[in-house]
């Protein structure tokens, strides 16, 4: 069964979610993809994923995804955070990445973490 992954980066990690796409990009068309809007977009558009795109963060996309999640359709998500920068919508934030810890899903925050997740999933696929 293909992996769903969930890949969501604040404005300042986008270029780094991009990167580390185009890093995994053979793993990744394997697998089922969602993403935020923006994240989404330019994943698509730079790097040629196949992409289900969510609303951006700020207008609801992290609750979208979490509620996937919840329901079991979420194997793991790459979140790339600005820790540096203020978010309008820091409890939907807080919400999925909690999500994640109740319903034992893995959940990566930076690009270090992002490559051993992926590595380990790459393997095991």
């Amino acid at each position: 069964m293909k992996k769903r992954i969930a890949l969501i980066a604040h404005d300042k990690k986008k270029d780094d979610m991009v990167a580390l796409a185009a890093e995994y990009e053979k793993f990744l068309r394997q697998c089922l993809l969602l993403a935020t809007g923006t994240t989404g977009k330019r994943l698509s558009d730079e790097v040629g994923l196949t992409v289900e795109r969510m609303h951006s963060g700020p207008f609801g996309g992290d609750l979208q995804i979490g509620a996937q999640l919840v329901e079991g359709k979420v194997d793991c998500v790459i979140f790339l955070r600005d820790p540096m920068t203020p978010q309008p919508h820091e409890p939907d934030i807080n919400a999925l990445v909690r999500s994640c810890d109740v319903h034992n899903v893995p959940c990566a925050t930076n690009v270090s973490s992002a490559r051993l997740l992926l590595s380990q999933l790459e393997q095991t696929q």
